[in-house]
């Protein structure tokens, strides 16, 4: 994959701290591989499961946008110019301009700064803006309280809970559902579950 097969933004997409950007092929090194071999940085991610090599990194990457459902974007330390994290935009339904957002900061010097609050709401923009989404949508696990409190900080409300939905250590967790709805579809604000 070279860099002029991804998908061009229409513009940059940055914070005081971030830039957001497509992932490149020369993102992916050692240093991003070992994010994925992290089963602390894995417990949280219900396909973790999975091995990832660069090639099958790189091959999922280009399905995504040959079948224009899933983009990657590189979440970039403004200061340093590294990828620290990815940002998962898709599976997208193009029907419904639904999609999910899924983020990673890998790098874990990056931790504890809040950076996970500024990734999604850039991701929360590019997906509205550029790709023209209604509504994104996730879930996690409910001991995932950190990643709960980053979605719900960055314009994410709780819409919903499935009991026992997860099977961790042989216990039943529950899956908090979120989303975050584009103001040009949903001009009234929506209120978190009760």
């Amino acid at each position: 994959m070279e860099a002029t097969d991804l998908i061009q933004l229409s513009q940059a997409y940055a914070s005081e701290r971030l830039l957001l950007r497509s992932l490149k092929a020369t993102d992916i090194d050692e240093a991003f591989l070992s994010w994925f071999q992290d089963d602390d940085l894995m417990r949280f991610y219900t396909n973790s499961r999975q091995t990832h090599t660069r090639e099958s990194l790189l091959g999922s990457i280009e399905q995504g946008i040959a079948s224009s459902t899933v983009y990657v974007f590189a979440i970039v330390d403004q200061e340093s110019q590294n990828c620290i994290g990815t940002i998962k935009l898709g599976p997208i339904n193009h029907d419904h301009k639904i999609s999910d957002l899924v983020v990673l900061i890998g790098d874990r010097r990056f931790h504890g700064r809040g950076l996970a609050i500024e990734a999604i709401r850039l991701g929360n923009t590019i997906a509205f803006k550029e790709f023209g989404i209604r509504k994104l949508f996730g879930g996690m696990f409910e001991t995932n309280q950190s990643s709960l409190k980053a979605y719900t900080r960055a314009g994410w409300v709780e819409e919903g809970r499935l009991k026992g939905h997860y099977l961790v250590e042989g216990q039943p967790v529950d899956r908090i559902l979120v989303a975050c709805f584009n103001p040009v579809f949903f001009p009234e604000k929506i209120q978190p579950a009760t």
